[in-house]
């Protein structure tokens, strides 16, 4: 874990930072495509070629390489091996806290924006069990994290939630204060009942990114306006009807999964980067910064057009208020970090081309003047630019493979797999993952007739 290891200062050898750096930052493309016997041929042949050049000189150095291991090995392999045990202890943590997968049945009638949501995921803005170094480093303890999920199997559209069983009962609470007439029921897990990276199914799979820094927002509901109260049901306009709908469009053999894993940020995504003061570095402080600098670009064309124009400062555009307004409002909701997959399979006879609609199915959130979600450089889209990157489809068999895995751990925030995660805030997550409302009239989600509630408790006995 990026926040394991150290960062600079005392006690280490000159450029391992640098080099762990380079290697943490492996995650954000993917990893490098670096072919291993290339460098040990090269290795080899650089040793040789010393050797026949100036032997003497190649001995002393080996000589000198082994007196000064003492030294140079616990600064170098301590490091790493302090890593490798803090992993795993957080196996055995996770592994001694089970998770369980909820599913959400969603009644006939909703009638309450995704604002409902926002104060779910902002109840749900826990972090217990990292308050002090003894539970963090060795004990092993990681904050929860969830993943919010939206799967179509056959063309019929479910929602899920990935939680810790001991975080079952803050998140039943959660969706029951704000949705009474929803139904969560446990459920199977549906990744596990198939394997698309395996024959007779082909897949694809896909990550994605932010656009811009992450505290410029997406398009959110407010954007859209169906937050305002007294707004019709026919003028409600919902972009996620938009995702439903796609996901609701494939045939009885295609799976369409997507999962957003969520938690608490902190300031693991900037790698022990410091502010000023001290204090580790948040997406809030990035915020501010990015006001900052807008609102100096603002004043610079001020001095600048009344020097020439004779007018002290011009109007700010509606369009830079509403940029540094939402930025403002964003950072200073809860927010989250956030890792989001998907993948789409089905039977190679019947396998259609759902690349470019699954790679951009959060486009109703983009928005060119804030920020858009995008497909990362991961999985999928790796090696298909020259035809000599993958000779035989290797690499891209064991990456599909690979994929499955992780979505199967929902893994974005520790080993096995770290992803390109972004930072969005509750508002953000509750305009791509809520109950839809009744307005939102896509057949292929099915919603219960009726719910179930406790006996009155006035009933004669």
């Amino acid at each position: 874990m990026s926040s394991a290891g150290g960062h600079g200062g005392s006690g280490e050898l000159p450029g391992l930072h640098e080099l762990f750096e380079w290697m943490e930052s492996s995650n954000e493309s993917g990893g490098f495509i670096i072919p291993g016997w290339g460098i040990i041929l090269l290795f080899l042949f650089s040793i040789l070629f010393f050797n026949a050049e100036a032997a003497i000189q190649s001995a002393l150095n080996w000589q000198a390489v082994l007196v000064t291991g003492p030294i140079w090995m616990p600064i170098v392999f301590g490091r790493f091996a302090m890593m490798r045990f803090l992993q795993m202890r957080r196996v055995r943590y996770n592994y001694n806290n089970p998770f369980v997968l909820l599913e959400l049945r969603m009644p006939r009638e909703i009638r309450k924006s995704p604002q409902a949501m926002e104060a779910v995921f902002s109840n749900l803005h826990l972090n217990p069990g990292e308050g002090t170094w003894m539970k963090r480093y060795w004990w092993g303890r990681s904050r929860p994290w969830w993943s919010y999920e939206i799967v179509s199997i056959g063309g019929t559209v479910h929602f899920y939630i990935y939680t810790r069983v001991s975080m079952r009962r803050a998140v039943e609470s959660s969706f029951y204060a704000q949705y009474p007439e929803i139904e969560i029921i446990e459920a199977v897990d549906y990744s596990r009942l198939r394997d698309p990276s395996q024959n007779p199914f082909q897949m694809f799979a896909c990550e994605y990114k932010h656009d811009k820094p992450d505290p410029y927002p997406i398009r959110t509901y407010v954007e859209y306006g169906i937050d305002k109260p007294g707004i019709k049901p026919e003028e409600q306009v919902d972009p996620l009807a938009q995702v439903l709908e796609l996901m609701g469009s494939i045939g009885p053999d295609e799976q369409l999964w997507t999962q957003i894993v969520i938690r608490v940020t902190k300031s693991e995504k900037f790698r022990g980067k410091k502010n000023a003061d001290g204090s580790n570095r948040t997406w809030r402080d990035v915020a501010k910064e990015l006001v900052d600098e807008l609102r100096k670009k603002q004043y610079d064309l001020a001095v600048d057009f009344g020097e020439e124009g004779g007018t002290k400062f011009p109007n700010a555009t509606e369009v830079q208020k509403q940029v540094i307004a939402s930025i403002e409002r964003n950072a200073g909701k809860p927010g989250f970090d956030v890792g989001i997959r998907s993948i789409y399979s089905a039977p190679a006879d019947k396998y259609q081309t759902m690349n470019p609609f699954v790679a951009n199915i959060w486009k109703p959130f983009n928005t060119h003047t804030t920020n858009a979600i995008l497909p990362a450089p991961l999985w999928s889209e790796k090696f298909n630019d020259y035809p000599w990157e993958d000779i035989g489809g290797f690499r891209q068999a064991r990456e599909m493979k690979e994929a499955v895995e992780f979505y199967r751990f929902r893994s974005f925030f520790h080993p096995p797999y770290r992803g390109p995660w972004m930072v969005m805030s509750a508002e953000e997550l509750a305009s791509i993952w809520h109950p839809p409302s009744s307005t939102v009239q896509t057949p292929s989600l099915p919603r219960i007739g009726s719910t179930t509630s406790a006996a009155p408790p006035n009933l004669p006995t």
